[in-house]
């Protein structure tokens, strides 16, 4: 069946377009959010930024998501998923007012970040909780789909999120004030997330009810151990556990050429031009959008033609090569080709990542297994920059950052198909 087929499929179903736009709402308000807490990060005037700062500022930004990911699985393992759609918003929006409160009083900046911190952390519930609803809206043969429509669209109206941030940036200030009113903004927007969510019958998302799973009191006590029997699920999973890899390996270049991005633009394209060295910024992120946006059209298709384990290593070593021709020459011009590269074959590896996930973990483990996701996701990204934080000089130019992204990526793809092709040779003598 066609791309178009089975993407009408699963638009006829009442509840994933309900889902569905759970999630386009709450990510367009993430992106306007995100924007403003980054351009006070990284693109304040009165402030210099490192590629240290760089990292660390990184760091905040994705904390919440590694540190809280055990701790989310536990609960979306045993609350109703559907509650935490609607309540999360709520709290959400509560706390980006309190954040914009902050900013007009003239509050120290630790108060500021601390509340952004609490936000995130929340946010950490609310997306978990999504990936681990979709297997129950959607047919179990139509997640490949279900993939590229939903994270896909999410991530890409979370650029047009930022699209937007810049948009009020540019219209209000890039003081304290015009990040104030972006929080306000985003906080209305991500609380008519919870209107629509509030629409699905309560028990419809699951989890799905498990005799043997202890009280929420033990589990708390045991995250460790919940952690440790996730990824023992996992790795007698190697299909799953291969895909986690091949994901991680792009969030890790990923992260490099982000911390590289950042100092390029700050210190050597526009070094005398904040706001300009945002604009290159933000044009940068929305072309790598529309490769986002592309790949969810590409990849049902192409797993379709060359199967899922050929897919992800041709995106990975491809966008190895091309990074490499792109970036090396360090000219403004190329960055948003290489951004577009990057996001088209990066979003299409966490497709496929997805779908294996969804369709190879049992559902009772779903929300553990998508905290380590989640984990790996943020943690290697952060990672990432710091690496290239004690690489980078002042001014970003580096090719050898350039050199092992290149090579990072093209290596993370033959072992992904290395691992692959003994998975399949073992399903098939099995």
């Amino acid at each position: 069946m066609s791309y178009v087929s089975d993407l009408r499929l699963i638009l006829r179903g009442r509840d994933f377009r309900r889902l569905f736009g759970t999630r386009l709402v709450s990510q367009f308000s993430d992106g306007i959010f995100q924007f403003g807490v980054a351009g006070m990060a990284f693109f304040s005037p009165e402030t210099k930024t490192s590629a240290v700062d760089v990292a660390m500022g990184l760091a905040v930004l994705l904390l919440p998501y590694s540190v809280l990911g055990p701790f989310a699985g536990v609960f979306i393992d045993r609350w109703s998923r559907r509650q935490i759609l609607v309540i999360a918003p709520v709290i959400r929006a509560t706390l980006l007012l309190v954040a914009a409160g902050l900013l007009v009083v003239g509050a120290p900046d630790v108060l500021f970040y601390g509340t952004a911190l609490c936000v995130l952390g929340v946010n950490r519930f609310f997306l978990a909780a999504l990936g681990a609803s979709l297997p129950h809206v959607v047919p179990k043969d139509r997640l490949m789909v279900a993939n590229a429509v939903t994270p896909t669209s999410g991530t890409v109206i979370t650029f047009v999120g930022v699209g937007m941030g810049f948009a009020l940036r540019q219209t209000l200030s890039g003081g304290h004030g015009g990040t104030a009113a972006m929080m306000i903004i985003s906080g209305v927007v991500f609380g008519l997330s919870a209107l629509i969510a509030s629409r699905m019958e309560r028990s419809l998302l699951g989890p799905a009810y498990d005799p043997c799973r202890p009280q929420v009191r033990e589990a708390l006590r045991n995250v460790v151990r919940g952690l440790i029997d996730g990824a023992r699920h996992i790795a007698h999973r190697r299909a799953a556990a291969a895909a986690l890899g091949a994901m991680s390996t792009h969030r890790f270049m990923y992260g490099m050429c982000t911390a590289m991005m950042i100092m390029l633009y700050r210190y050597h394209f526009y070094p005398a031009d904040t706001e300009a060295a945002v604009a290159g910024v933000s044009l940068v992120l929305g072309v790598s959008g529309v490769g986002y946006f592309l790949a969810a059209l590409i990849t049902p298709w192409a797993t379709e033609r060359f199967g899922l384990t050929n897919w992800v290593p041709i995106a990975l070593i491809g966008a190895g090569v091309l990074a490499f021709a792109l970036a090396s020459p360090i000219q403004e011009w190329l960055m948003p080709v290489a951004g577009f590269v990057l996001g088209l074959a990066g979003q299409s590896v966490k497709i496929c990542a997805d779908t294996v996930v969804q369709r190879d973990v049992e559902d009772a483990y779903l929300g553990r297994v998508f905290s380590i996701y989640d984990m790996l996701f943020n943690g290697v990204y952060v990672a990432a920059a710091a690496f290239a934080a004690l690489l980078l000089p002042a001014d970003g130019r580096s090719l050898l950052v350039v050199g092992l992204i290149g090579l990072g990526y093209a290596l993370g793809g033959v072992v992904y198909r290395m691992v692959a092709r003994t998975t399949v040779t073992a399903a098939q003598s099995a």
